[in-house]
């Protein structure tokens, strides 16, 4: 028996942000020179700060 392919759409939120014209410059060269998009770049860039941010104190 052959396996059915039932693709699945990821759980994910379109959202809107401004950044510098340099910022995005340096995004889309750093982008570009890991071969993936800029999409998903600065997912992974906001998970790595996410995941290494210090709690501040209180």
């Amino acid at each position: 028996m052959v396996k059915q392919f039932i693709p699945k759409k990821p759980d994910k939120e379109v959202i809107s942000i401004r950044i510098s014209t340099d910022l995005l410059k340096n995004v889309d060269k750093s982008a570009t020179e890991a071969d993936i998009s800029r999409n998903e770049f600065i997912n992974q860039c906001i998970q790595f700060a996410l995941q290494n941010i210090k709690p501040t104190s209180d």
